[in-house]
């Protein structure tokens, strides 16, 4: 098949090219690099010509409410309508587990997403997945204050962005779903408890601080909100395995 990767350039869009391209497809990395702006729509009939998948992996670059509503609002509007000309058969969405849950500007816009693409009457999938391993090093430098690290005391269920990657090339080379699957790790952990043994396999000295107040994406937490609510897919990468492999 024809599958366009929006976003194709980017962590986990670059692997998926590769995995589908290993498999057979064809497979076609999309973003403003490459000629293809979702916002203005500039590129999106030629890139989706003769194409049967598109997959979505675009971001807002800014993450303050109104800009990121904006950004999947027209940015899915813009390629759903350019799919329904080019008779896309399955449109293949990655999104975060815990969404609709999490009293969060960018979680909200997610959301926003995700319903534009189920009223869309067309073919569709939805992939939530739980963090990557990749951001755990980021996400204790926007926690750090005054050189300490705070970190709400919730279950947190990390995933290597090459099982995302692989979960995502699979629902695209499938049958769509017309529902939503939630991807995770294969372990738990605290929250504050993954965060303070991936800074000191860095040899990062920061303390890591068990703080209920603490934010996330602009939000405090609840227990339950960034592991999967039901049944999910598990990877096949631990975080020792995945840390193993960075060093």
């Amino acid at each position: 098949m024809k599958i366009v990767v929006i976003g194709g350039t980017g962590l986990v869009g670059s692997q998926v090219v590769r995995n589908l391209e290993a498999h057979g497809h064809e497979a076609v990395a999309a973003a403003p690099q490459t000629g293809v702006n979702t916002l203005t729509g500039e590129g999106l009939d030629e890139v989706l010509e003769g194409a049967q998948v598109v997959i979505d992996l675009s971001n807002s670059p800014s993450f303050a409410e109104e800009d990121v509503t904006n950004f999947f609002r027209t940015s899915t509007t813009n390629l759903l309508e350019a799919e329904k000309k080019a008779g896309v058969q399955h449109h293949v969405i990655l999104s975060i587990v815990g969404a609709d849950g999490i009293d969060s500007g960018y979680m909200r816009a997610k959301v926003v997403q995700e319903d534009l693409v189920k009223a869309s009457g067309s073919g569709w999938s939805i992939v939530r997945s739980t963090q990557f391993f990749e951001f755990l090093a980021a996400i204790a430098d926007t926690a750090t204050v005054d050189g300490v690290v705070h970190i709400a005391p919730v279950r947190f269920q990390p995933i290597a962005s090459a099982d995302v990657a692989r979960f995502v090339g699979r629902t695209a080379a499938g049958t769509p779903l017309g529902a939503t699957m939630e991807i995770a790790g294969p372990d738990a952990f605290g929250f504050d408890e993954i965060v303070r043994k991936h800074l000191a396999s860095k040899d990062d000295p920061r303390e890591v601080r068990a703080d209920p107040s603490a934010t996330y994406f602009g939000a405090e937490l609840k227990d339950a909100e960034l592991v999967p609510a039901g049944e999910a897919q598990l990877g096949e990468v631990s975080y020792d395995q995945w840390r193993a492999a960075q060093a």
